[in-house]
């Protein structure tokens, strides 16, 4: 599985890819975590705002800070 974080850098970034990293942990999943930075790849997901979590390439949080609960449920399904 891979775990795509698009954000530029900020603290809201680094705070998704903690609780996207934790719930992975959490589930004991084989996972990649990927942060991708650079602003034309978001349009490559159709992401507009950031932060934004996409797993195995499709789009499931967009502009906000996920709870580690709420990233488990998406990874799980």
């Amino acid at each position: 599985m891979k775990i795509q974080i698009l954000g530029g850098g900020c603290a809201k970034c680094h705070a998704l890819a903690q609780h996207a990293e934790a719930a992975a942990k959490d589930l004991g999943l084989d996972y990649q975590m990927e942060k991708i930075t650079d602003m034309n790849r978001y349009a490559d997901f159709g992401v507009a705002m950031t932060p934004a979590l996409a797993v195995d390439g499709v789009v499931k949080v967009v502009g906000k800070v996920a709870s580690v609960d709420e990233i488990k449920t998406l990874l799980k399904g």
